[in-house]
């Protein structure tokens, strides 16, 4: 019974997820009347704003990766190493992103960063471009953090620090030769999230005037019946091919 009891949980957890999803995508191929077909997927894979759409996130998504880590992993290591008594202070502000809603965050971006203020970045598009793209970090910052601090935990930080310091490597060339390789597996853990968070984010992009996948994500859903099912499967299975490339990377990376 006590065996029984953990398996009857993960099955009916496993239908309130698994059934939503089969319906969605029972619905998806229902395009053509009388017959499953698959017609709704070409009509979005084909759809010129889907591909315009979808690679301007994908850059974007690359582009807050690459920010991401430049910011976290110097920050984490150097906490770790010489500020540990700061890393509760820290860890407090990487999980404002987290209770601070995106609206409130974005609402505040452009008060501050309008055209009329000191940094007007909402007044081009590279501007707006980088508003965005430091809102997305920011978004991040909560799932980036705990990755690479999880890492730094499973690695002796500070005898790699004095070692290569005693063959002479100045404080860049640690991080990037000798910190950065063995807290890889963690940082690529903290860029999947962040890819899968940037490619279906809407807030910050509709409020900016940015068309990236999520806006076209919410415009189909008001004006088509079965491509948004299709569209949300799409965008469902590109979530969790994130999350199964952070298993397959990381097993790689450790063997």
């Amino acid at each position: 019974m006590k065996r029984l009891l953990p398996w009857a949980v993960f099955v009916l957890a496993a239908l309130y997820f698994l059934l939503p999803l089969i319906g969605m995508f029972e619905f998806s191929l229902r395009m053509k009347r009388g017959q499953y077909s698959f017609e709704a997927y070409r009509v979005v894979l084909a759809d010129p704003r889907f591909q315009q759409t979808f690679l301007y996130s994908v850059i974007l998504a690359l582009l807050t990766i690459v920010l991401g880590a430049l910011i976290v992993v110097p920050t984490a290591y150097w906490v770790r190493l010489r500020l540990p008594k700061l890393r509760p202070v820290v860890e407090f502000v990487t999980l404002l992103p987290l209770v601070i809603p995106p609206i409130v965050m974005v609402f505040g971006y452009i008060r501050m960063f309008n055209t009329s203020s000191l940094l007007p970045l909402t007044g081009s598009w590279w501007g707006t471009n980088v508003l965005v793209l430091f809102g997305y970090a920011t978004l991040a910052l909560p799932y980036m953090y705990r990755a690479v601090d999880t890492g730094l935990r499973s690695i002796d930080a500070a005898t790699l620090t004095e070692a290569a310091q005693i063959l002479g490597a100045g404080w860049a060339r640690i991080l990037a030769v000798v910190i950065l390789p063995n807290v890889l597996v963690a940082v690529l853990s903290g860029a999947f999230l962040t890819f899968a968070i940037v490619i279906g984010e809407y807030v910050f992009a509709a409020l900016l005037n940015l068309d990236t996948f999520g806006p076209y994500m919410v415009w189909m859903g008001g004006n088509r019946a079965y491509e948004p099912s299709a569209l949300a499967v799409i965008a469902f299975a590109i979530t969790w091919a994130c999350m199964g490339m952070i298993q397959l990377v990381s097993r790689f990376l450790r063997h």
